[in-house]
C-alpha cells in the first residue's frame, strides 16, 4: 500500500477541463497546475536549492539514466536517498531513462526485455530493463518514479508505433511487479505516437490498472506544435479524473495553456536554464537574446513584474554586460528569473481557476493558429 499520496481538484473551468488541484506527497504539496524545472543530475543547472525555492518551484525532477552512469545510485542511496543528496526537502520525480531510448537511438538496441545502450561517457555497454529501471529509482528515493516506457521517434510509421507501444504496456506491467517501495508513486506513461486511436487505447489500458499517477510520453520528440496539441486534447480525457496527469516535456506558454485546458496537471522542461545558458531571458513568454545591443544601456530591470531575485536587484544591463563577458553569475541570474517566470505562469493560470476566469484570461493561447 503506497502512504503519502493524494490527488484532490478544488476547482474545474466551466469551459473547459482545466482543474486546479494539491498533489500530496510525502515530501510536501504540490500546487496544480504547476511547471516543475529540470535537474537532470541531481541539480538545476546553475542554481542552488536556496535560489530554486525562492522561484516558487514546489517539484523538481532527476534523471534515471543519468544519474545511474554518474555518481551511480549506491553512492545516492549511502547518502541518504535524493533529497539528501541535493539538499532538496520538496517532492522529486525521477524519470525512467525511457526518453534515451529515443534520444540515444544510434547508440542503443531494443528488445522486449529491455535496452542495451552504449555509454557515451565511456563507451561501456549498459543493459537497462523495466525491473533494473525499478531498481534504480527504488534506490535513488524520489517521491514519484516513472514506468519504464518506449518513446517511438516522429515520423513513425503505425506498425512500429503499435509495437512500441504494446511494448511499453508490457514493460509497465514488469515495473508494477517489481516496485518496492511504499513512500515512492509509479506513475504509467501513455504512449501511441500521433495516433489518437492508439494514444485512447493506451489511455484506457492503463487506466485500467489503477496507478497513482498517469504521464503522457512522446511529445515534444521533432512532431508540429499542432500534433501536440491534438495529442493532448485527445489522451487526457481519457485519464482518471481523480489521478494527477503529467505532460511530459513541455514548457511552452501556449503548450501548457492548451495542455491545462485539456486537463493536464503538471509539466516539465529544460527550457529555462537552457535559455538561460544560451543568454535568452524569458519574458512574458517571449525570448529576448541579452547579448543585443540594445540592452547594453538599458538600465531598467529584467521584468518590472517580476519578484524574483534577479529582477528585484539587476538591470538589463548588468545581465547583459555578464553574458557578454560570459560571467557565470549571468548564466544564474538568468536561470532564476527564466524559471521563476514559467513557475508564476503557471499559478496564474491556477490562480484563474480558482477564481472562475481561466477562459477569460488565457482564451488568447486557447484559439486556433
Amino acid at each position: 500500500m503506497t502512504k503519502g499520496f493524494s490527488f484532490k481538484c478544488q476547482a474545474y473551468c466551466c469551459d473547459t477541463h482545466a482543474r486546479a488541484g494539491l498533489f500530496s506527497t510525502p515530501h510536501g504539496l504540490v500546487e496544480t497546475p504547476r511547471f516543475m524545472p529540470v535537474g537532470t543530475l541531481a541539480n538545476v543547472k546553475t542554481v542552488t536549492p536556496d535560489q530554486l525555492w525562492a522561484t516558487g518551484a514546489q517539484m523538481v525532477l532527476a534523471n534515471t539514466y543519468h544519474l545511474h552512469l554518474q555518481p551511480g545510485e549506491e553512492i545516492v542511496a549511502r547518502a541518504g536517498g535524493l533529497h539528501r543528496f541535493m539538499a532538496w526537502e520538496g517532492p522529486i520525480l525521477t524519470d525512467s531513462g525511457g526518453f534515451q531510448v529515443f534520444s540515444l537511438s544510434e547508440m542503443r538496441q531494443i528488445s522486449d526485455e529491455g535496452v542495451t545502450f552504449r555509454s557515451p561517457r565511456d563507451g561501456q555497454m549498459i543493459h537497462l530493463t523495466p525491473e533494473r529501471s525499478i531498481a534504480i529509482q527504488n534506490a535513488l528515493g524520489a517521491d514519484v518514479i516513472m514506468a519504464f516506457d518506449e518513446c517511438p521517434p516522429y515520423p513513425a510509421s503505425r506498425d512500429s508505433v503499435i509495437e512500441s507501444t504494446d511494448r511499453t504496456f508490457r514493460w509497465l506491467k514488469r515495473c508494477i511487479a517489481v516496485h518496492q517501495r511504499s513512500d515512492q508513486a509509479l506513475f504509467g506513461i501513455v504512449q501511441g505516437g500521433i495516433y489518437p486511436d492508439l494514444r485512447l487505447d493506451a489511455a484506457r489500458m492503463l487506466a485500467d490498472l489503477d496507478l497513482l499517477g498517469y504521464a503522457i510520453g512522446g511529445v515534444s520528440v521533432g512532431e508540429p506544435a499542432e500534433l501536440i496539441e491534438a495529442i493532448v486534447r485527445a489522451t487526457t480525457p481519457a485519464l482518471p479524473p481523480e489521478k494527477p496527469r503529467y505532460l511530459m516535456g513541455v514548457g511552452t506558454y501556449r503548450e501548457m495553456v492548451q495542455a491545462i485546458a485539456a486537463g493536464v496537471d503538471l509539466f516539465d522542461c529544460v527550457i529555462p536554464t537552457r535559455l538561460a545558458r544560451h543568454a535568452n531571458a524569458l519574458v512574458g513568454g517571449d525570448r529576448w537574446n541579452m547579448r543585443n545591443a540594445k540592452f547594453r544601456e538599458d538600465f531598467a530591470p529584467l521584468d518590472a513584474t517580476c519578484p524574483c531575485y534577479t529582477c528585484q536587484n539587476f538591470s538589463r544591463a548588468y545581465l547583459s554586460h555578464l553574458l557578454r563577458a560570459q560571467e557565470l553569475l549571468g548564466y544564474t541570474l538568468l536561470s532564476i528569473h527564466n524559471i521563476t517566470e514559467l513557475v508564476r505562469f503557471t499559478q496564474s493560470i491556477r490562480r484563474a481557476i480558482l477564481n472562475g476566469s481561466f477562459k477569460a484570461e488565457f482564451g488568447q493561447w486557447l484559439g486556433t493558429r
